[in-house]
């Protein structure tokens, strides 16, 4: 697997609101970040039922009442502070964090964590096979 092999700036607390959220791409993986009560809590953006992003359009992560993570595609839903899938077909299962750093306000994603595995390119893949048959 893939370390990162340095620090990465994401954003400053005052950036986002209550329960907003931010999204970052590091070398083809997705993750994103969500303020809830003055704390960044951070994922990768993957779901552990589908391996698929969770996010029903850029930055949305949330459920209506803006209280869980909710996957888009089958509706599981996440506790934001621990990740903890509460409701849904990976019920008890977790999502991946990702480690900051805070710098005052300012958070970071750190250096020396292991990336998820890089997304497939199904479409890239198909074409792939298509050649090679």
């Amino acid at each position: 697997m893939d370390k990162l092999d340095r620090e990465i700036p994401l954003c400053n607390l005052d950036d986002l609101e209550e329960q907003q959220a931010i999204e970052l791409t590091i070398d083809d993986r997705r993750l994103f970040a969500i303020r809830q009560d003055n704390q960044l809590h951070a994922y990768w953006n993957i779901c552990p039922h589908l391996g698929i992003p969770l996010n029903w359009a850029p930055n949305k992560f949330l459920d209506l009442d803006n209280a869980l993570i909710q996957c888009s595609s089958h509706g599981a839903l996440f506790h934001i502070d621990s990740g903890k899938c509460i409701a849904g077909p990976c019920t008890g299962q977790r999502l991946q964090p990702v480690t900051l750093r805070a710098a005052e306000k300012d958070y970071f994603v750190a250096a020396d964590q292991t990336l998820p595995a890089a997304p497939l390119n199904l479409r890239e893949q198909a074409l792939a096979d298509l050649e090679d048959s």
